[in-house]
């Protein structure tokens, strides 16, 4: 054995040496037993802390396969505990979502899902929806009695609260994915406004080739910085405008793809240049942009003289790359700060967002068709409905369906 003692008392601290095959010592660690069931995944686990360092951590890993242990594969203690009941599917994402959190907000949101906020409002929405089940299979089966006359009338209105709120569930979800993947934020502009100096700026290095040269950037650069609580991704874009050159026609078209992709929008302007066509092509492109994202419009090179038409802009961020950038991103972390997490249940993945979806499908299918006496298409839909919902949190899938999932946990984990 490798640390020579006989025994360990469960769930106690033993402090122990550890040695090789050749009896060699290899460290002094603290040892963990986890008796099952009482541990991460019911099972029986030891837990070794050694020293810190790469290679004494890896002599001790080498002794310990040595002895005939295997190292766990990506995301298998998970699996593991989810298969032994320890957890259900919105806590195991939870766990593996906590360890990339982009924000305070989202680390909280996922802490909440492991104290089993989700599953509870799960568990209470599946049940509304069986009880309303019953109300209808009995007026299916017993068609022909005296029942109470408010059965439907109850159904209906059990099925209205549960609609509205699975939709504003969804919609708050949608709305501050961001907060889980980390928000992405495209600097968009003609050539020569200073989208490349924005982003060294914000980086505080040359991370991107500025010059005076039109069309200097070719293709998106993307670096992760953390403004306020939130780490945010930012998109530096190839200036867009009417271009001959090939190479940078597929610049432009990988900055309108990063237009898309993006949840915050960056639409910077130069100051010192009057305004011309392609910043109102610009401009429209952020107008079109903005019914669906968060668009900020900077002009930048303040420090020089005003050459253009600032009425355009809907409340203008005056920045100078050169100096100072301060008032956009005060403006940027006031806006995610807006969007972190409130009390209110949120999903935090996109297959609970899509099971929510087709949820909702069904229990708006079932309405219409209560309201048409469809009472068996009813009962369908709404079985539809339940074993959507129950996919949130404890699904009775494939194994390799479960393989597929757990394989993106980290090694060991």
């Amino acid at each position: 054995m490798l640390s020579r003692k006989s025994s360990l008392a469960p769930r106690h601290a033993t402090f122990s040496s550890i040695y090789d095959e050749k009896n060699e010592l290899i460290d002094q660690v603290i040892i963990i037993y986890f008796k099952a069931p009482k541990s991460y995944t019911t099972e029986d686990i030891v837990e070794f802390q050694c020293h810190g360092g790469i290679m004494v951590a890896n002599m001790v890993l080498e002794a310990v396969l040595k002895n005939g242990i295997r190292l766990a594969n990506p995301g298998e203690f998970t699996k593991r505990a989810f298969l032994n009941g320890r957890i259900d599917l919105s806590k195991a994402e939870a766990i593996g979502k906590l360890i990339e959190a982009k924000s305070i907000g989202a680390a909280k949101l996922l802490s909440r899902h492991l104290k089993g906020e989700l599953q509870k409002f799960v568990e209470k929405a599946r049940e509304d929806l069986l009880e309303i089940m019953a109300f209808i299979e009995v007026t299916i089966d017993y068609a022909e009695e005296d029942l109470p006359k408010d059965i439907e009338k109850q159904a209906t209105e059990k099925l209205k609260l549960l609609i509205i709120s699975l939709e504003r569930i969804l919609e708050n979800s949608k709305q501050r994915e961001g907060l889980i993947e980390g928000f992405k934020i495209a600097i968009v502009g003609k050539t020569n406004v200073g989208k490349s100096s924005l982003l060294n700026k914000l980086l505080q290095y040359e991370r991107a080739i500025i010059s005076d040269v039109e069309g200097t950037t070719r293709d998106t650069i993307e670096e992760e910085i953390k403004i306020g609580t939130h780490i945010v991704k930012f998109v530096d874009t190839a200036g867009i405008r009417e271009a001959d050159n090939e190479i940078e026609k597929i610049g432009i078209k990988r900055s309108l793809s990063a237009i898309e992709a993006a949840d915050i929008i960056i639409g910077i302007f130069d100051n010192s240049r009057e305004t011309n066509s392609e910043d109102r092509d610009i401009l429209k492109l952020l107008q079109d942009a903005s019914v669906n994202k968060k668009v900020f419009h900077v002009i930048n090179k303040c420090d020089l003289q005003n050459r253009f038409d600032v009425t355009l802009l809907e409340n203008p961020i005056k920045v100078s790359c050169r100096q100072d950038i301060k008032p956009l991103t005060d403006m940027i972390n006031e806006y995610l700060n807006t969007l972190d997490i409130n009390e209110e249940i949120m999903l935090s993945s996109a297959r609970q967002i899509t099971a929510v979806s087709k949820t909702l499908e069904n229990l708006k299918s079932a309405q219409d068709l209560l309201k048409e006496g469809a009472l068996e298409l009813f009962s369908f839909h709404l079985n539809e409905a339940i074993g959507m919902l129950s996919f949130i949190t404890r699904a009775y899938e494939r194994d390799e369906v479960l393989e597929a999932m757990f394989s993106k946990f980290c090694l060991g984990k």
